[in-house]
């Protein structure tokens, strides 16, 4: 069965132009123009994530947010918004928003975060997970050692739960904000720039692994790529 997904957008027509574009690929999606009619598709039908427009007529993206939460605390939800105040990004994450995307936004790039939180969701297990061997490579984040080849490595703590977080959604979209709320506990310039250090570093481990490579996605995150 298709991922279903409740899309509520007062702009029809890209509400529309988005659906379609969900639809191609593979999601089942049902579209409401406010959010009182998007609430009422929630309550009767079951969606496995929830895409809210912030700023509609009736009913916000937020109030919206806010009465799913009630019903099912831990359905995912992204918000879509033209505005950029860091006072409504808080105010999303504070409902419980899996993402928080900004318009104009690259689709690619919300498909990557859809199949994200779709993972983290449906396999919670996965964090417990310790020992990594794909491609020419064998990592134990519980002893933090990482063989590439012959080389042999010993992480940092910060190189270990990184890598590790990669390991889990390896093919996948790793999102910024993921791993630095996860692993700085915190997220502003400062916490980001040294996150990225830490990157290079992966990438300096694992180069001499032609199967394997740490890609930027758009400046919001991350994929290791296994390539065999």
């Amino acid at each position: 069965m298709n991922t279903r997904i409740l899309l509520v957008e007062d702009d029809q027509s890209f509400g529309a132009v988005l659906r379609d574009y969900l639809t191609i690929n593979n999601f089942d999606v049902t579209l409401a123009t406010d959010g009182e009619r998007g609430l009422k598709e929630f309550m009767e039908k079951d969606f496995d994530i929830c895409i809210f427009d912030v700023m509609m007529p009736i009913k916000d993206g937020f109030s919206l947010a806010e009465d799913v939460k009630r019903m099912d605390r831990n359905k995912p939800i992204i918000f879509l918004t033209a505005r950029n105040m860091r006072e409504d990004i808080l105010k999303g994450y504070q409902i419980g928003a899996d993402d928080y995307i900004t318009k104009p936004f690259d689709t690619e790039l919300l498909l990557y975060k859809i199949k994200a939180i779709l993972q983290r969701s449906a396999s919670p297990e996965d964090e417990e997970q310790e020992q990594f061997k794909f491609s020419n490579i064998y990592f134990d984040s519980m002893l933090r050692q990482l063989k590439v080849g012959d080389n042999e490595y010993k992480l940092s703590p910060k190189e270990n739960e990184l890598l590790k977080l990669l390991c889990i959604h390896r093919n996948d979209f790793m999102p910024r904000e993921l791993a630095l709320r996860k692993i700085w506990k915190k997220e502003n310039y400062f916490t980001a720039r040294s996150m990225d250090v830490y990157i290079a570093k992966l990438r300096k481990m694992l180069k001499d692994d032609e199967g394997l490579e740490i890609i930027n996605v758009h400046g919001e995150g991350f994929r290791l790529l296994v390539k065999n």
